[in-house]
């Protein structure tokens, strides 16, 4: 009897213990595929639905990103180059709304040596005036810089984003350019490859003045396909507490799929 019990217990513990691993290594797979910084292609299809400005009663505005991630080691520099390319839809005045290409983000971002378990990154931006129309786009070309700090948890994922870019060419009839943007990214790994997560971006216009600050809280779900591609889904609505300026989202609907493929062996 004493050596059954003993055998039992064995079995007990040894299922616990493959619970947790497998617990564990789920996390692990979540945080990889959220992790902005994890070193594989990637394919984003983002969009953001805005369906109240504020100071502009009855108009709505979207915007569907293109985003793509390409890992290099160009000159023995571990890097992480990124594209944005918008479509998106703007209300045009007095009435109408109008629909067309933005302006292209370019991004290339050095990954450094890690800080205890936190990964940095920071690199150069670079803004091309891609805009089919003056409503969806700057209409100058700037510069800037971007400084990212990712440290994944046993529970999830936290870090932030930020960049700044300035105009230094293009149209001289349109305003000049300085943006700063701040993003806060928190996500809470579930199971079963679902996670609640938040990475609203804050946008501050120092040209201008105007600002907008949201909070998100949204769910996702990582799937794997096969042992190279992941699949990525989530929904983050998003509301602003603060904002100042006309055409501010009053609140918005974050949303996407991303694909991960992993390279080498």
């Amino acid at each position: 009897m004493p050596l059954r019990f003993s055998t039992f217990l064995l079995a007990v513990a040894a299922v616990c213990c493959w619970s947790i691993a497998a617990t564990a290594q789920e996390h692990a797979d979540v945080n990889e595929a959220n992790n902005p910084l994890t070193p594989k292609i990637t394919v984003n299809f983002h969009d953001y639905y805005v369906p109240e400005l504020t100071d502009l009663d009855d108009r709505y505005a979207n915007q569907f990103l293109l985003r793509g991630l390409i890992p290099s080691d160009l000159f023995g520099a571990p890097q992480l180059f990124r594209f944005t390319l918008p479509v998106a839809s703007a209300p045009e005045f007095p009435d109408g709304y109008v629909t067309g290409l933005g302006d292209l983000t370019l991004m290339d971002l050095f990954v450094l040596p890690k800080v205890e378990d936190v990964t940095l990154g920071a690199g150069p931006i670079l803004v091309v005036p891609t805009a089919t129309d003056d409503v969806l786009g700057a209409g100058k070309w700037q510069a800037g810089a971007a400084g990212i700090a990712i440290a994944p948890q046993h529970w999830g994922l936290l870090g932030g984003l930020v960049t700044y870019q300035h105009s230094f060419a293009g149209d001289s009839d349109r305003e000049d350019v300085s943006l700063l943007t701040l993003q806060p990214i928190v996500n809470f790994n579930l199971s079963d490859g679902w996670y609640v997560r938040s990475s609203a971006i804050w946008n501050f216009d120092i040209e201008s003045g105007n600002y907008s600050i949201p909070v998100g809280l949204g769910l996702g779900k990582v799937i794997p396909v096969n042992d190279k591609v992941t699949m990525n889904a989530f929904a983050e609505p998003q509301y602003t507490l603060f904002s100042h300026g006309a055409g501010q989202p009053e609140w918005q609907i974050f949303a996407g799929v991303n694909f991960q493929f992993a390279i080498g062996q």
